[in-house]
């Protein structure tokens, strides 16, 4: 975590803000686990209060440290690409569950191909699949 740790502090000190105690809890209560909900953001942080959490979580929004995974109505928060590995998701539409999977040559090698026919220079992407798990396609 020192790693990641520096990184932040450097991040942040680069956008004017500090690295406080709660700041640094939410990033690891975030980092190296599965998208989270709010809720359970909360409740892996139980020294820090909610109003504290949620500003953060605003920050760190802001700063592009963190994004949210919009499902439905409803969203999940994850470390964005500069604090975590590039991978994508698929989503159940029935259950909210967000399974990650890294992307393969041959998914670059389409992305590349679909941007170069419209003429388009990616910067960067994010592929979301949404459908339904296989827990919730027995029901």
């Amino acid at each position: 975590m020192d790693r990641s740790k520096n990184q932040l502090r450097q991040h942040m000190q680069k956008a004017g803000h500090s690295l406080t105690k709660p700041r640094l809890a939410v990033f690891a209560a975030l980092q190296d686990q599965e998208p989270q909900t709010m809720r359970r953001l909360i409740a892996a942080c139980p020294s820090i209060d909610r109003a504290s959490i949620y500003r953060t979580i605003a920050l760190f929004e802001k700063l592009g440290i963190v994004q949210r995974l919009q499902i439905g109505w409803k969203y999940k928060l994850e470390l964005t690409d500069s604090f975590s590995r590039h991978h994508h998701h698929l989503t159940c539409l029935k259950c909210g569950r967000v399974i990650a999977f890294d992307e393969s040559t041959e998914l670059i090698k389409e992305l590349r191909w679909v941007a170069a026919h419209n003429r388009f220079k990616i910067r960067s992407h994010q592929l979301e699949i949404q459908g339904l798990c296989e827990s919730c396609r027995k029901d």
